[in-house]
């Protein structure tokens, strides 16, 4: 019950997370509480072998490879445009507009970036 409370829990504050650095707090939590729920789902046989939750996490397996993936995505494009707005001549434009440098997207742990 409270693992499922978790990951109800942790999907609601990606949902209503606006920076990138809170998008990667809540994604970092999700995470955790997926993984607590897959370790109990080792603890009973038969949901285990249910083919829905089986389903299931694949599903959230291919998930996770395409957010990686679009993760990395934004971080090339939030890199090449700090650069431009740090670099001659770009700045001098950036700096009329009042661009700014954008943050990155992050995790936490070296486990959870690769």
């Amino acid at each position: 019950q409270e693992t499922f409370e978790k990951v109800v829990q942790a999907r609601n504050q990606a949902m209503v997370a606006s920076t990138p650095g809170d998008k990667g707090q809540a994604e970092n939590f999700l995470a955790s509480a997926l993984k607590s729920l897959f370790a109990l789902a080792e603890a009973y046989p038969d949901l285990k072998a249910n083919k829905n939750f089986h389903d299931l996490q694949d599903e959230l397996s291919n998930i996770e490879e395409h957010i990686q993936l679009a993760r990395r995505y934004y971080n090339a494009v939030v890199r090449d445009l700090n650069t431009k707005i740090e670099t001659v001549p770009s700045n001098i434009v950036a700096n009329m507009f009042n661009f700014e440098t954008k943050e990155y997207f992050e995790l936490d742990s070296e486990e959870e970036r690769e």
